[in-house]
């Protein structure tokens, strides 16, 4: 069924949420309180330090299939192919040119879509307010997975809907778990079961 699409209003007020930011001058202040060692650290370079360790730690997450856990057992960070969507996901660049209204098709990967995944329900020591943790990607995480994604998308783990991720995660610990055995088990030759002595 073809519907009208009513081209959005570029010059209409818009309502953006308020920036947090936690890099400040506060934040360096503290960090030297408790790391004396780093008093001659510059917030640029504290900045560029932080940058490289997150982008390291998100192409990771990209270009392994298990995701990633985070430092600090706060929880673990993949990447997962999920079925089409469920609501109608439009295309507004197609839509603005043509007179109705465009689906995205996501033909380069079957139909499936990339999603990122945060969680800490196994984390190893809980932490307090846990529950509240959540996860905002980066704008350059985010243009990292739709640019990898239509290359590699039967690469990452099938999540399906209304799944709880939690199991996803035990299965990534006990597969790795018996992988670690496995490298570091080795056969005794001359060992005999049937021999008592």
């Amino acid at each position: 069924m073809i519907q009208e699409f009513k081209k959005p209003d570029v010059k209409a007020p818009r309502c953006r949420p308020k920036a947090v930011r936690l890099l400040g001058k506060t934040y360096l202040e503290e960090f030297i309180a408790k790391h004396p060692q780093y008093k001659n650290l510059k917030l640029e370079e504290l900045k560029l330090i932080l940058k490289t360790f997150h982008g390291k730690l998100w192409d990771h997450a990209v270009m392994n299939r298990d995701g990633v856990e985070l430092p600090e057992n706060l929880g673990f960070l993949f990447i997962g192919t999920c079925g089409s969507a469920k609501k109608y996901n439009t295309d507004f660049g197609n839509s603005i040119k043509g007179d109705f209204r465009h689906r995205h098709r996501n033909f380069e990967s079957d139909n499936y879509l990339a999603k990122i995944f945060y969680t800490n329900y196994n984390s190893r020591y809980k932490f307090k307010f846990r529950e509240l943790w959540t996860f905002a990607p980066t704008r350059d995480f985010k243009r990292t997975v739709a640019k990898v994604y239509p290359e590699r998308w039967k690469t990452y783990v099938y999540v399906e809907s209304g799944r709880n991720i939690a199991r996803y995660m035990a299965k990534y610990k006990k597969d790795n778990y018996f992988k670690k055995f496995k490298e570091n088990f080795e056969i005794d030759e001359s060992y005999n079961e049937f021999d008592l002595n």
